[in-house]
């Protein structure tokens, strides 16, 4: 199998490895054009196996006969990428899988369709493991990227790769059309493009803010269920981050709304038209954006060793970010870009509320130093190599 020149190595390998160990079928799932296929042919570079693109009408046709096709490769690691395409498979991997449940048999790829996901649940219950491929975070890019590039083109490798800035903007413009136009169709998002993207577009432009779902509505001109399913589309194809509150046992009023990010910085700058760099540092929507770009890095890294929320009281007090472990704050974290932070009265009844032990303010880089006696400033790079993984 032919792997791709431009390949970084990404976490989730190790994780992977040890799944195809255990299980008779493991899923990546993640959003279009993240690195799956290219994952997983890294992966299995050294096994004995085989690769059918479901998209593909040639290797389509190899499957009219699933069963009789796929039990000559009984002893190899099958590869099916897009396989939400073809959901009759999942009922007969299940009898292959009974038949033969050797570890690393099937290996699957899907885009995340929520079909795809309730398929897999209901007819490979305790056959498969599933992993979630994000976009490249900042831990992943090592000397091929500086963190603005990151930031402004985001994790997508052939974005974050690209020879220019010009590329980069092209291959991103042309990732928001073909979702819109034709990728969310196919996950069952029955809704005009124009509309999914104009949706898209707003949520771009409040960025990292609470969710009003009766101004979309109204906007849009559609019901409150259309634009909740709009959004819930949108976050099971991994295009969104729905940050929900921390409330415990707090008694105090408290907001319950959830936040909303455009998930990847880059595929927000495209919406946003921000194309360069100084385009971003000029704009409106930079703090936003920095925020939305950090906590990205922090659920990509943490992934699910680590739930996140965000706190947000009625009289101001807040955190844009609440690590929890077994149910309980182990770590919270306000988000600025500035070299010189100021911390409110706010922060310090957060503290108080929430009762953590390690509490951050997430700036883009410098020396970590101690804002106060119980909260320490640290760039993101420093937070997410040195102190996140002490959290788990």
């Amino acid at each position: 199998m032919n792997i791709p020149g431009k390949y970084l190595p990404r976490n989730a390998t190790s994780d992977l490895g040890q799944l195809l160990n255990l299980f008779p079928a493991v899923c990546i799932i993640g959003a279009r054009q993240v690195g799956k296929t290219t994952l997983a042919k890294t992966l299995t570079q050294d096994r004995d196996s085989i690769y059918l693109d479901l998209e593909s009408e040639r290797d389509r046709r190899k499957l009219r006969d699933p069963y009789l096709l796929l039990s000559r490769y009984e002893n190899q690691c099958v590869i099916l990428d897009e396989i939400q395409r073809m959901p009759g498979l999942f009922e007969m991997l299940r009898g292959m899988i009974d038949e033969n449940r050797r570890p690393g048999r099937f290996l699957l790829l899907g885009s995340a369709a929520p079909a795809l996901l309730q398929q897999t649940a209901e007819t490979l219950a305790g056959r498969i493991a599933y992993i979630e491929l994000p976009p490249l975070n900042l831990t992943e890019i090592t000397t091929a990227a500086s963190q603005e590039t990151h930031w402004l083109r985001g994790g997508f490798p052939d974005s974050l790769l690209a020879e220019s800035d010009e590329a980069s903007v092209k291959w991103r413009q042309n990732f928001i059309r073909t979702y819109v136009e034709r990728e969310l169709g196919i996950l069952g998002l029955g809704a005009e493009p124009n509309t999914v993207r104009r949706f898209w577009q707003m949520l771009a432009s409040v960025n990292a803010s609470i969710w009003k779902g009766e101004a979309f509505a109204s906007s849009l001109g559609v019901s409150g269920v259309t634009v909740k399913k709009y959004l819930d589309f949108l976050e099971n194809a991994f295009l969104i981050t729905v940050l929900h509150p921390w409330h415990g046992k707090i008694a105090k009023r408290l907001v319950k709304s959830p936040k909303v990010y455009v998930r990847d910085s880059g595929l927000l700058h495209g919406l946003l038209h921000l194309d360069f760099y100084d385009d971003l540092l000029g704009h409106p929507s930079l703090g936003a954006s920095w925020e939305g770009y950090v906590i990205e890095q922090v659920h990509a890294v943490a992934g699910d060793r680590l739930e996140i929320f965000y706190y947000r009281t009625h009289n101001g007090a807040e955190f844009d970010l609440v690590l929890v472990k077994a149910g309980r704050p182990v770590a919270a974290a306000e988000i600025k870009f500035s070299s010189t932070p100021d911390i409110s009265r706010g922060l310090h009844i957060s503290i108080a509320d929430l009762e953590t032990a390690h509490n951050f303010v997430i700036v883009p880089q410098g020396d970590d130093y101690p804002l106060s006696s119980t909260i320490e400033v640290v760039s993101l790079r420093t937070f997410l190599e040195k102190h996140l993984p002490g959290l788990w």
